[in-house]
């Protein structure tokens, strides 16, 4: 590649031409090979779902994960990024499903097997497309590796894993209460519920009628679902509440339909001092009185259809909604004069995550995993340090998870998806579980009359073996042997119950060692104010609307589809204050900018509030880096460099290795420690803000008037912190890094992509305390004079005369040395005279402290005095206001004992600089008229 840099640095050019390279050269493969000796680091990406579009959350997913892989693999690992895709039951079915109603057909006109091709045509088209969006931000993942859940060999393994746990008695089949969603039609695991907290409700109480035979009367019940009633066979009482002690085994008559339910005493379910202290039984449609009705042996009758409309058994009320039932059972009771009031009330509405419709508790024979033994593993693999979780807050959640675990209801009335391998004997009832695709004859009878259950297995089933059934499980391959278990398992803080935790679980149990040896878990991507990203709110950015650009126009099309768009627009400006700032759209900031700028927010806060114009940020640093390479290739592109840092004797070439071993370390500390934040920061503070701002203005004048020694070693330094600090800035902006890497001065033998160039270490630098120690006393003295002239407003072409006073002559002579490097960047007249302290402020001079030296400024005929005293008594306006208003505040005592102390302290604490910077400005004025 040639070396002259275009002026302006390309990401849509970059980046797609090295993703190729990388793919061509295999640079992501994973090597099994027993003879590779290269410690191992693993991590299964998180299969997205094959309906799946690229949203903020896979973005940041997809960065961190990156980030992880490519700076282990720079570091000599055999590393091992498992990619996949997720087959996503529910989800899929309800896409293809739509796409047939907009054909005027179903999934039953098309019946199991054509319903199933049309979904395997429709992944074949449109699915996995997530994948190829995570290409494009560069995701390093061993691609020939992609494995879909559906894949035979992961159905093989589902298969495995279901008949071992079968035939250990862990799997079972049993009719009990489950959550049914009447829009998706199936059975749903209390994970895929979602409690709505406060939803406005009633409390309605009604009268049950004492049988005559008992005596008569009636016992009042309340509740916010009048609707079961129909489905009632019994009314519970504490045993020791005086209020029904003679009421115990007394029948009641249910008002509506033809038959009798007793009154049963139960101390379990009943509460004496919540309502009436009498409860209505519902054992087919309430947990509670499931296991109420369980106890008791009660009738459990079933009043719903599968479509959630009433059945035959709630009598007159059967083909209506619940909505419609309810009202329709109020109107009958209170027409039998039964209603005995009503009250508001909170309650917690239970919703289908994936649909938001209202779930029904509602008997039905189902497959389960009895977890408390699966559990018990997975709780103390934690416990005692196997896997470790981080951020560590999140323990206590996972510990109280597992150790309330309920059994799983793992089948789903779903046609895709693994169909659950049982099969039905239709002369004797037989079940056959069996690892076969088909079973012909009854184990017990011989009969040929045989029938494979029509369910399918819960998606996070497949799910839960990913880390093992990806590397070959249950056959043992190279690669199980080699990468089983996995180091880190990256993922979201909101899967930990749905997926982290049943992969612990059946890794344990299957592999007899822990899947991960961390759980890493990142926030939710916010919009700017911190609210949740949705459709509804029109706050949704599309990751590569920010990579190659769109118009606000667009991104809200695609946010808020179907609004106006001026009413999208504002919705989507208020969400991103930042982004008014970026014109008319989003630029083409590329995929290494989003990436960089994602990194930059700790990967482990609960939310990471994006915000687009730190994306331009970002972009802005690639640019930089690309100048600052374009810059230095003048006079680099012949260095001969090595692998070690070059010699230097000079402080600025002394400076800047020790500043880049100082930040490669604390990169590799923050990529190690989940602080990509701490990393990401380190290397953008050394590139931009020492290597840019300080180093390269340090080079100037030498390659301008140095000696030839100076130059060449100036010339060494400088090629070899490029290349250095390219290699530390790979995992976080890998297209720029391979781009440049192509053009700057390496070492024989370096490798031909930066992706498989060794980390940068310690001994890529040379720690050197006293050049830092020297360092900052030049810088602070620069800085100090480039204040006084920005304060005093003196034109930036002028140069000023400079006086540095200093009292240990180490520090003078320090100063001596450097005297080319303060003359050119303060801009002198001349050089800066050099002198002992303590003597008086010259005339007509400005003075300011840099630590150990007294910098001096004199401004006359640089700054006229009438002009200045105008801006000093200006200052001093502004300063006295913000005196008064600050001492208002801290006289008030509603401030001053209601405000946190560190705030009031924080005030008190300005209030003293403003009084300093008072005198300061009194000082200013009298210099103004000594300018005349």
């Amino acid at each position: 590649m040639s070396t002259e840099m275009p002026k302006a640095y390309d990401p849509k050019d970059v980046e797609p031409r090295w993703y190729a390279f990388w793919i061509e050269n295999n640079a992501f493969r994973a090597d099994p090979s027993p003879d590779d000796k290269r410690p191992v680091y693993v991590i299964p990406m998180p299969p997205p779902n094959v309906t799946g579009a690229l949203h903020m959350g896979h973005a940041l997913m997809t960065t961190i994960e990156d980030v992880l892989l490519r700076h282990k693999r720079m570091q000599g690992f055999n590393t091992l990024y498992q990619p996949g895709i997720d087959h996503a039951g529910i989800a899929t079915q309800t896409v293809v499903e739509r796409i047939l109603r907009a054909e005027g057909k179903s999934r039953h006109d098309l019946g199991r097997p054509a319903f199933l091709e049309r979904i395997w045509q429709w992944k074949a088209k449109s699915g996995g497309r997530i994948n190829d969006q995570q290409r494009v931000l560069g995701a390093s993942a061993d691609w020939p590796r992609l494995k879909f859940t559906m894949d035979p060999d992961m159905t093989r393994a589902v298969r495995e894993a279901f008949v071992r746990l079968h035939d250990e008695g862990l799997i079972y089949r049993a009719t009990r209460l489950i959550n049914w969603c009447s829009d998706c039609r199936t059975a749903l695991s209390d994970l895929e519920v979602e409690n709505e907290e406060g939803a406005q409700g009633e409390m309605f109480q009604f009268a049950y009628p004492i049988s005559q035979a008992d005596g008569g009367g009636e016992i009042v019940v309340a509740t916010t679902r009048p609707e079961t009633m129909l489905g009632d066979t019994a009314v519970a009482v504490h045993p020791d509440d005086p209020r029904y002690k003679h009421l115990h085994g007394k029948r009641l008559r249910h008002p509506i339909l033809d038959r009798e339910i007793p009154i049963i005493t139960d101390s379990i379910l009943v509460d004496p001092k919540f309502g009436t202290g009498a409860v209505k039984v519902t054992p087919a449609h309430d947990f509670n009185d499931f296991a109420t009705g369980k106890r008791h042996k009660l009738e459990e009758i079933n009043i719903l259809e599968l479509d959630g409309k009433l059945n035959a058994n709630a009598g007159k009320f059967a083909g209506m909604t619940v909505k419609e039932s309810r009202k329709a059972v109020k109107k009958e009771l209170e027409a039998l004069g039964l209603t005995r009031g009503t009250q508001k009330h909170a309650l917690s509405l239970p919703r289908c995550q994936r649909c938001e419709t209202v779930v029904e508790p509602m008997i039905s024979t189902q497959w389960f995993v009895q977890m408390k033994p699966l559990a018990e593993p997975a709780l103390q693999a934690v416990n005692d340090g196997r896997t470790v979780i981080i951020p560590a807050e999140w323990k206590k959640t996972y510990d109280h998870f597992l150790e309330n675990i309920q059994d799983w209801c793992i089948s789903r009335q779903l046609w895709w998806g693994h169909q659950i391998p049982a099969w039905y004997c239709g002369a004797c009832g037989e079940v056959t579980v069996s690892r076969d695709d088909t079973v012909d004859k009854c184990s017990k009878c011989g009969s040929d009359k045989m029938r494979q259950d029509d369910d399918v297995l819960d998606t996070w089933f497949s799910s839960a073996l990913w880390p093992f059934s990806t590397l070959g499980w249950p056959d043992q391959t190279d690669f199980l042997k080699k990468f089983y278990p996995a180091s880190d398992m990256e993922t979201g803080y909101d899967i930990l119950f749905f997926w982290v935790a049943r992969m612990m679980m059946m890794g344990l149990h299957f592999m007899g060692e822990v899947p991960f040896r961390r759980v890493l878990l990142h926030g939710l991507v916010v919009d700017e104010n911190g609210d949740k990203m949705s459709k509804v709110k029109g706050n949704v950015i599309d990751p590569l609307d920010l990579i190659y650009g769109a118009s606000f126009d667009q991104v809200v099309a695609k946010a808020l589809p179907g609004a106006p768009p001026g009413d999208a627009l504002t919705r989507f400006k208020k969400a991103y204050p930042s982004a008014s700032q970026l014109g008319t759209g989003f630029p083409a900031f590329g995929a290494d900018a989003v990436r960089f700028t994602l990194c930059s927010y700790s990967p482990q806060a609960k939310r990471i509030a994006l915000a687009p114009k730190r994306i331009e940020g970002y972009r802005n640093f690639c640019n930089k880096i690309w100048n600052a390479v374009r810059y230095s290739m003048t006079y680099i592109e012949a260095v001969a460099v090595t692998e070690a840092p070059p010699p230097a004797t000079a402080l600025a070439n002394r400076w800047i290795l020790s500043r880049l071993i100082s930040a490669v370390e604390a990169s590799t500390k923050g990529i190690d420690e989940f602080r990509l934040d701490d990393a990401s920061g380190a290397l953008y503070h050394f590139f931009w803000d020492e290597l840019c701002s300080w180093y390269l203005e340090l080079t100037k004048p030498v390659f301008l008037a140095g000696s030839e020694e100076l130059k060449n070693e100036t010339r060494a330094v400088l090629a070899h912190a490029i290349q250095v600090a390219v290699r530390a800035l790979h995992p976080f902006i890998p297209f720029i890094s391979e781009e440049l890497w192509h053009r700057v001065p390496r070492a024989v033998g370096m490798p031909d992509t930066v992706s498989l160039a060794r980390y940068p270490t310690a001994i890529d630098g040379r720690l050197d305390a006293a050049a830092e120690a020297d360092m900052q006393i030049v810088q602070n003295v620069i800085v100090a004079a480039r204040t006084i002239r920005a304060e005093h407003e003196v034109h930036p072409g002028a140069e000023i005369p400079l006086l540095l006073r200093a009292a240990d002559p180490s520090v003078r002579e320090l100063l001596a040395r450097e005297m080319v490097s303060i003359r050119t960047l303060v801009k002198t007249q001349g050089d800066p005279q050099i002198e002992p302290a303590g003597s008086p402020r010259p005339r007509g001079s400005v003075m300011s402290v840099a630590g150990p030296v007294e910098v001096l400024v004199g401004l006359s005929g640089l700054v006229e005095g009438a002009r200045e005293k105008e801006r000093v008594q200006r200052e001093i306006k502004k300063v006295e206001k913000d005196i008064v208003v600050t001492d208002k505040k801290l006289s008030s005592p509603s401030f001053v004992d209601k405000a946190p102390a560190e705030v009031v302290a924080e005030t008190r604490t300005n209030l003293e600089a403003l009084r300093r910077k008072r005198t300061q400005l009194d000082e200013a004025l009298a210099i103004a008229d000594e300018l005349g």
